[in-house]
C-alpha cells in the first residue's frame, strides 16, 4: 500500500469543480483499495508569491510551504490535479510548488550540477482542459505539462511522472466528464 498526496490545482475556492470530482474519484478508489490518502487544495491555502531572489533561498518558510513540505515527504505518490488555464498551470498552482519544492527541500545544487533529493517516490498530472487533448499533445506539443514533468518534478528526483489529459472538459453530454472520473477512480485502485 503507498500514501498518496493529492494536489487540488483547482484555483476556486468554492469547488464544485471537475477537478475536484476527478481528485474525490481518486481519493475515494485510492482509500478503499487501502492506500493512505492526504489532500491539498491550494485554493483554500494563504500562498504567497515569491518576489525575490532573498524569498525563495530564505530560511524562514511560511507556513504553507512547511505543511507542504511535510506532505511531500510522507508521500510514496504525488497527483497534481489542474485546469489548463491559458496554456499552463493556474498561478495559485505554481506559487504553491514555488514555495514547497525549494532547494534545500526537493535538490540541492552543488556548484552548476543538481543534486534530486526526493528519488523514490512517483507522480501523476491529470489536467483538465476545453480543447481537444490530442491538439495539445500534437499540436501545442503539451508544453506546460512537459515542463512541469521535465523542469519540475524530474530536477528533484520525482519519477516516473505519468499524465493523462482531460480535453473537452466543457462535454455538453457528460460523457467525457464520466470518462475521466472513471479513470480517476482506475488509477485511484492502484495509487497509479
Amino acid at each position: 500500500m503507498k500514501t498518496v498526496l493529492i494536489i487540488q490545482g483547482n484555483p476556486d475556492p468554492a469547488g464544485n469543480h471537475l477537478c475536484h470530482a476527478i481528485a474525490a474519484a481518486y481519493r475515494e478508489a485510492a482509500e478503499t483499495a487501502g492506500h493512505q490518502v492526504m489532500g491539498i487544495d491550494v485554493a483554500q491555502e494563504q500562498i504567497p508569491f515569491l518576489r525575490t531572489k532573498e524569498e525563495w533561498e530564505g530560511i524562514n518558510l511560511p507556513p504553507v510551504a512547511a505543511a507542504g513540505q511535510k506532505a511531500v515527504t510522507k508521500a510514496d505518490h504525488i497527483v497534481l490535479i489542474y485546469p489548463l488555464w491559458m496554456g499552463d498551470m493556474p498561478a495559485i498552482l505554481k506559487a504553491w510548488i514555488e514555495q514547497v519544492f525549494r532547494k534545500g527541500f526537493a535538490f540541492e545544487m552543488d556548484g552548476s550540477s543538481w543534486q534530486s533529493a526526493l528519488k523514490g517516490k512517483s507522480a501523476r498530472v491529470m489536467v483538465t482542459m476545453g480543447m481537444p487533448g490530442f491538439a495539445y499533445r500534437w499540436f501545442y506539443l503539451a508544453h506546460s505539462l512537459r515542463s512541469l514533468k521535465r523542469n519540475i518534478l524530474k530536477i528533484c528526483g520525482i519519477g516516473p511522472v505519468k499524465s493523462c489529459v482531460f480535453g473537452n472538459a466543457e462535454d455538453p453530454s457528460g460523457r467525457a466528464q464520466q470518462g475521466f472520473i472513471a479513470t480517476a477512480r482506475r488509477l485511484g485502485a492502484s495509487a497509479g
